[in-house]
C-alpha cells in the first residue's frame, strides 16, 4: 500500500478527477472513482463520496494498493497485430470477444490472449486483472485498440486519453435514416433505472461529445462516420440511441434487430496517438470485419 497525497489549489475540482491529475496519469479516473467508493480515500481525514467537489486548501490522502499479479491464465488465442514495439501494441480485436476477464467471462479474453502474447511484458497500472489495458471497446464492438507494455507507456497513453488528444474513429449502421452529420454534446451517466446501463443525464454525467458525418443512407438504415471526441462507456451507442437512431442490432440500446447481427454493427476503424516513448504521431486504420460487410450487402 502506498499513499498519494496533495492539497487542492482551487474551488469546484471532482475528487476522481483531482487524484488522476495529481497522479501524473497514473491512476486512471475510473480506478479513482472505484478506490474512493472502497472508502480509500480522505479529506481533510473524511471519507468522500466520488463526485465530492474539493474546495481549495483540502488536504486528499489516497491509500493506494500496490499493482498485483492478476491471476490470469495465458491462453494460446490468435491475435490480429496490426502493430508491436518494446512498449506497446495496436490490436485489431474481433466482434465478441471480451477484453479483460470480469463476471462470467474469465477465459477466452483478449487479456488471456495477451498473457500469452506478452508473458510479463505487460504494464501493471490500475491494479486490476486488465494487464495492459489503457481503454476498451465492447465485446460486441470490433475494432483497434492500443496496449501497453511497461507503466510508462501506459502513463503517456492515458493522459492522452485523459485530454481528449487521441484520434478514435468508428463506422456504425445505425436504424432509420439521418440526412446529414451532425455533433451529439450530451453527459452521459449511470442510469438510475437500470444500473447496469448509461444514460444521457445531468446527475452524476460527465461530458461526451460524439461527431458523425453520413456515409450513405439505405431504406432503413444509416452507414455513419463517428468520432470521438470523449471515451465514456457506451458513448457511441447511448449517443445514437437518445437521438432516435440506434446502432443496428444493439440489444440494450435498441430494440436487438437484425438478430443475424448478433449485437450491434459498430466498429472502431481509426486510431492514432502520440508514441508515449519516442514522441511520434502514429495512425493506424483497420478494414471493415466480414460481419460489417455481409450487412451491407443485405441491406443494399
Amino acid at each position: 500500500m502506498r499513499t498519494l497525497e496533495f492539497i487542492a489549489e482551487t474551488d469546484g475540482e471532482r475528487i476522481d478527477k483531482a487524484v488522476t491529475t495529481a497522479s501524473d496519469g497514473e491512476i486512471t479516473r475510473s480506478y479513482a472513482a472505484s478506490l474512493i467508493l472502497n472508502g480509500s480515500c480522505k479529506v481533510n481525514d473524511v471519507v468522500v463520496p466520488k463526485n465530492y467537489k474539493l474546495k481549495k486548501g483540502d488536504a486528499v490522502c489516497m491509500e493506494i494498493p500496490e499493482p498485483q499479479n492478476p491471476e490470469i491464465q495465458p491462453e494460446d488465442i490468435p491475435l490480429d497485430i496490426v502493430y508491436e514495439d518494446n512498449d506497446l501494441l495496436v490490436v485489431n480485436k474481433p466482434k465478441g470477444m471480451v477484453v479483460h476477464p470480469a463476471h462470467s467471462h474469465y477465459s477466452g479474453t483478449l487479456v488471456n490472449a495477451l498473457m500469452y502474447h506478452c508473458g510479463e511484458s505487460l504494464s501493471g497500472i490500475n491494479g486490476e486483472a486488465r494487464p495492459g489495458i489503457v481503454h476498451r471497446i465492447d465485446m460486441n464492438t470490433s475494432g483497434l485498440l492500443i496496449v501497453a507494455k511497461n507503466d510508462i507507456a501506459h502513463r503517456g497513453l492515458a493522459e492522452q486519453i485523459s485530454v481528449h488528444s487521441f484520434r478514435r474513429e468508428y463506422e456504425a449502421v445505425v436504424c432509420g435514416n439521418i440526412k446529414e452529420g451532425g455533433t451529439v454534446n450530451a453527459p452521459i451517466g449511470r442510469s438510475k433505472s437500470d444500473r447496469k446501463k448509461m444514460a444521457v443525464t445531468a446527475e452524476n454525467s460527465r461530458e461526451a461529445i460524439t461527431h458523425y458525418s453520413v456515409i450513405r443512407n439505405y431504406s432503413a438504415y444509416t452507414h455513419l462516420r463517428l468520432r470521438l471526441v470523449t471515451g465514456r462507456t457506451h458513448q457511441i451507442r447511448v449517443h445514437m440511441a437518445y437521438i432516435g437512431h440506434p446502432v443496428a442490432g444493439d440489444d440494450v440500446y435498441g430494440n436487438g434487430k437484425p438478430a443475424s447481427l448478433n449485437g450491434q454493427c459498430l466498429h472502431a476503424k481509426i486510431i492514432g496517438f502520440v508514441h508515449p516513448v519516442t514522441g511520434e504521431y502514429m495512425e493506424f486504420e483497420s478494414e471493415l470485419p466480414d460481419y460489417f460487410k455481409k450487412f451491407l450487402r443485405s441491406i443494399e
